[in-house]
């Protein structure tokens, strides 16, 4: 009975600014965790957490190869862990009923009896998992398993049968996508119901040590622990490298709750043990008033944008949302925070340092759903990169952990800052943002030692990339060109709007470098050597020269000037080119596969929505004069590229929000082409997915009057838009101003089965 109220709860409309108050569903209702989370990656699972949540509570079961992590199709767990961040793991709890044993095992590894680990089989038709929740019934632990979050914290329940002897284990070493190596981890008990220590982890781009402070319930009999093939009964403390951990017992009687509350820190042991009373001493230990919390977080920045249509499209949307806000919050309570070399630091009141997987081509996806609902995260981020360069001389692309990894090797971040100011967001030192923003442009980059990957800040090749007009594919992937060349054009509108002409025309013109890739016959991009000559044995399939992609994919890699491009190749090929490459996608759900790492073989994909570089390919025919191709073909990338099943979320890696925040913004019939970095920043419009969408503007920096998106005759059918007019003015071009968006106001578009080839044109 305690847990069925206990999700009557939890699924309880909560009063929030705005939700769908007619509907017998809340929001949060329409959020599956599982979507997806079969062949994803360690980030993607049914964790519990709140919105930019340091920790991501929950399961694991895969081994340590990539992706890990949680694997749907697995009815196993290995132990619940903390962080679930792009490289970067932390303290995994496990309760356990069978014989002792401080191995984890593997995934084909014995539940009981010879070699068995201590993980154990799950009840799959027991598991549930809703925003700030997750539980499920663990057969060889005999116990219930739930769990729930806030920031910094991971609260555990374990509700046991009558036993003699169950065990808490706690271990240091997580087996993860890039499983970090434990240079020396401590664990030690400060009395019978607390435990404290430290991990000091070896990870891909460095060091970090994740701190914590973890609370019992209830006292614990004993204290034991591991050191590799070692155990330590009725230890002081436990200390050691490499496999590390430490274990408490109890005899519990039927139905007996053990619970812990785990506060974490990447600063010190004094930060975790603030974040855990900052964030959960006044609750107690009241687990469903945490869960509540954590689920009042999630539905009011969900509630933000309301859609009104079928039900299985409002489960993607909101699903896709959810997804879509999964950064993580890396500083303190207090607002300390260790740099890239390990250095604490203390911010101004109130701001807070974010870290996470790469803005690789945010700007067609995350970037413009924070500039509309969540201003305060587009804000942060800005703050964030502006304290990274202040402290280490360097915004960086992919600050997980705050570690300048540098990822994807580009300097995408910069897009992000530029559309903020650009938006009127700019709760920030606008002049050092203009420094940080020229810095990147005119420095050459370089790398740093920190870890494994060679983490890289800035341009690498800008010194080549200047002075011959590209980056020769001897030296880097052609794709550097490209990116360079997008970034430049967001560096110059950033100086024309402070007025700095030299700066604009200089990086104007190298925004042009573009064409200096552009083989003048084939009209596909192509990789150039130093001494200006073609590569030789070119196949427009291949991955060689350009990072998860191909010479196909990339041609149309020009987000700054679309128009320069169609008439670069010509408007009719152009078209052509691009249709056919839809029509014969459809087959793929246009996804490419192969391109998901680098891949000189040559395949025939074309259209591949599950990567970055190739998301803006449907809203090209908006340029090229033929939108009703863009609605039509983005309307069929939401249908059936996006699934809502474990087995089909994405066809292509998540990427901490940027396949969801696409689904949130195109299924709206809103996107934008050059991320929104011009001094007038504008959407092109395309098939609204939904017959109705409210959007809350946030009111921090905009009006906070909601926008209104009406799609009248819609249907699955209906794709094509005969007419628009936004507040009764009528639109003759697929454009709206963003300053018009947030100014609210009624945009109606009247949708039809064919194409009205005389609009938008």
């Amino acid at each position: 009975m305690r847990n069925f109220l206990f999700l009557l709860l939890i699924l309880l409309p909560i009063h929030g600014n705005c939700s769908q108050r007619k509907s017998s569903k809340s929001i949060l209702d329409y959020v599956d965790l599982f979507v997806g989370t079969s062949n994803s990656r360690w980030m993607l699972g049914p964790y519990a957490s709140v919105p930019y949540g340091m920790v991501q509570l929950g399961p694991d079961n895969q081994d340590g190869e990539w992706m890990a992590g949680y694997e749907y199709s697995f009815a196993s767990i290995r132990g619940f862990s903390h962080i679930h961040a792009y490289a970067h793991a932390g303290l995994l709890i496990m309760p356990a009923a069978q014989d002792f044993t401080q191995y984890g095992g593997s995934v084909s590894s014995a539940y009981r009896g010879a070699g068995a680990g201590y993980h154990s089989r799950m009840l799959k038709n027991t598991e549930k998992a809703y925003p700030g929740y997750y539980g499920c019934e663990l057969y060889d632990a005999e116990c219930k398993a739930e769990m729930t979050a806030t920031t910094h914290c991971g609260f555990h329940r374990y509700t046991f049968h009558e036993k003699d002897n169950v065990r808490i284990l706690l271990s240091s070493l997580v087996v993860s996508e890039y499983t970090p190596s434990v240079v020396e981890a401590h664990f030690e008990p400060k009395n019978n119901k607390e435990v404290e220590g430290y991990a000091r982890m070896r990870g891909i781009y460095g060091d970090y040590t994740l701190y914590f402070a973890i609370e019992f319930n209830k006292p614990f009999k004993d204290f034991n622990g591991w050191v590799g093939d070692k155990v330590f009964s009725n230890a002081d403390s436990i200390h050691g490298k490499d496999d590390v951990g430490a274990f408490v017992n109890y005899a519990t009687r039927e139905g007996e709750e053990i619970m812990l509350k785990v506060g974490l820190s990447l600063v010190d042991l004094d930060g975790a043990r603030n974040n855990l009373r900052q964030e959960l001493a006044a609750t107690g230990w009241d687990f469903e008033a945490v869960a509540r919390q954590a689920a009042e977080e999630w539905e009011k920045r969900l509630s933000s944008i309301e859609v009104y249509g079928e039900e299985r499209d409002k489960k993607k949307f909101y699903t896709n949302f959810y997804r879509a806000i999964c950064k993580q919050t890396w500083s303190d309570c207090d607002g300390r925070y260790r740099d890239t070399y390990g250095k604490i630091h203390q911010l101004p009141q109130g701001q807070k340092m974010y870290g996470g997987d790469a803005f690789w081509n945010t700007y067609w996806n995350v970037n413009t759903l924070l500039s509309l609902v969540h201003t305060d995260l587009m804000n942060g981020w800005v703050q964030t990169q502006l304290e990274l360069y202040r402290t280490f001389g360097w915004t960086n692309n992919g600050p997980t952990g705050l570690k300048m990894s540098g990822i994807m090797d580009v300097t995408h971040e910069i897009a992000l800052m530029v559309a903020a100011y650009q938006k009127g967001i700019r709760d920030y030192d606008v002049e050092k943002l203009y420094e940080a923003v020229s810095h990147n442009s005119k420095e050459q980059g370089r790398r740093f030692g920190f870890g494994g990957m060679g983490c890289l800040s800035g341009m690498e090749y800008l010194n080549v990339y200047d002075s011959l007009g590209y980056v020769p594919y001897e030296m880097n992937q052609a794709s550097r060109t490209l990116d360079y060349a997008f970034t430049d054009y967001c560096a110059a509108q950033l100086a024309k709007s402070f007025g700095k002409e030299a700066d604009y025309k200089l990086f104007l013109k190298r925004s042009e470098n573009w064409k200096n890739q552009l083989h003048p016959e084939l009209k596909y991009q192509m990789p150039r050597s130093a001494d200006g000559s073609w590569k030789t044995n070119f196949n427009k399939f291949s991955g060689e020269g350009w990072v998860e992609g191909n010479s196909w994919q990339y041609t149309w890699y020009v987000p700054h000037d679309v128009p320069g491009l169609v008439e670069a190749i010509g408007r009719d090929t152009f078209n052509c080119r691009l249709e056919e490459g839809f029509e014969k996608s459809r087959k793929h759900k246009f996804a490419a596969h192969a391109f998901d790492r680098y891949q000189p073989v040559p395949f025939e994909y074309y259209i591949n929505h599950g990567n970055e570089a190739n998301m803006q390919a449907s809203f090209l025919f908006n340029y090229s004069g033929k939108p009703w191709l863009t609605q039509k073909y983005s309307r069929e990338i939401l249908d059936v590229f996006y699934g809502d099943t474990p087995y089909e979320g994405w066809g292509g890696d998540e990427d901490e929000g940027q396949m969801g925040a696409w689904f949130v913004i195109a299924s709206m019939g809103l996107f934008e082409m050059d991320g929104g970095v011009t001094s007038e920043p504008q959407f092109d419009l395309s098939s609204p997915l939904f017959d109705k969408v409210v959007i809350h503007i946030d009111p921090r920096y905009h009006g906070g009057k909601p926008f209104v998106i009406k799609a009248i005759n819609n249907s699955p059918q209906n794709v094509y838009i005969q007419s628009a007019t936004l507040n009764g003015t009528p639109l003759q071009k697929p454009k709206i101003k963003f300053k018009d968006v947030v100014a609210g106001g009624t945009l109606i578009l009247k949708m039809g089965p064919k194409p009205n080839t005389h609009w938008g044109v």
